[in-house]
């Protein structure tokens, strides 16, 4: 009596649990979403000793043939590389651009994206500053642009060239902001490093402005400067009325400093230097960079419309 009246008490009991633990069971986790055709590789700095990787997105061609293709090297990836690689796709099957192969270079691993682009897109150390480090228990760290540039052309470059069908007659730069800092590094000392820059509203108040004097020794101790350039910026990325121009940050305008870089670069005559400037009137620091891509793009790339 005892025992057949426990059984149904013990079943009742056994389908309380699974039903708790079916509706305590977590869902899984929704998929992530990919975009088409793009790889992550992991590559090592040896001279840096540090670990970065490098994002890759593929022309939907790519499978098709043995064709090679300009290839669009982007700093700032964990951003920029979606924004290119989508922009450069559309202007393909939209304007008959031709297709390119994208490479995004990414922050370190373990570092902060502040940390590592002050770190790694800088000339110099400011010689005045009061920067706090987004990385706790590192001071800010900053001027290894020539450094992290070497890893770039002699790391970077033939790792790419190796793994993919790109043409390296062909390469672009794309940089914004402390990205083009580091795009005017490569420039200024070794220009034909890219075939083709695009500049977007370059930080050129960074440490007082280095990169004039920068572009001032340059020309200096050259005859040449063998490049292709396109500066871009917002026409709202000028300094607010009433305020004296500096070459300090809070006080720049980076309008006038970048139609002032462009005019000493265009006064040396340089014969195989071509430059072109063009302001985006309505939009500022945070919003230019899609149209600074596009014109850039556009004033390198072949189309067939």
């Amino acid at each position: 009596m005892k025992e057949t009246s426990l059984k149904p008490l013990s079943l009742f009991i056994v389908l309380c649990v699974f039903a708790n633990s079916v509706l305590a069971a977590p869902a899984s986790a929704p998929a992530s979403y990919v975009l088409e055709n793009t790889e992550v590789r992991d590559i090592h700095a040896q001279a840096l000793n540090r670990d970065y990787q490098v994002y890759v997105a593929l022309p939907d061609s790519y499978r098709q043939g043995n064709k090679r293709y300009p290839v669009l090297f982007v700093v700032d990836a964990n951003y920029a590389f979606p924004v290119v690689r989508n922009i450069a796709q559309r202007l393909n099957k939209h304007a008959g651009m031709e297709e390119v192969v994208v490479v995004g270079l990414s922050y370190a691993n373990g570092d902060g994206g502040v940390y590592s682009r002050r770190r790694d897109y800088t000339p110099t150390t400011p010689r005045k500053h009061d920067y706090r480090s987004d990385m706790p228990g590192r001071p800010p760290a900053f001027g290894e642009a020539k450094a992290y540039g070497q890893f770039v052309s002699g790391e970077v470059f033939p790792f790419i060239a190796q793994h993919y069908r790109v043409n390296m007659q062909r390469k672009v730069f794309i940089g914004h902001s402390y990205g083009s800092l580091l795009g005017l590094q490569f420039l200024l000392t070794e220009p034909r490093t890219f075939e083709h820059y695009i500049l977007g509203s370059p930080s050129l108040w960074y440490d007082a402005g280095v990169m004039f004097d920068r572009e001032q020794a340059y020309a200096a101790s050259h005859k040449d400067l063998p490049a292709s350039v396109f500066f871009g910026i917002g026409g709202l990325e000028k300094l607010a009325p009433g305020k004296k121009r500096s070459r300090a940050e809070e006080d720049a305008d980076m309008l006038a400093d970048l139609r002032e870089f462009d005019g000493k670069l265009k006064s040396r005559k340089f014969p195989g230097l071509k430059t072109r400037l063009r302001v985006f009137e309505d939009e500022d620091h945070a919003s230019v960079f899609p149209f600074v891509l596009t014109h850039g793009l556009r004033a390198y790339l072949t189309s067939s419309k």
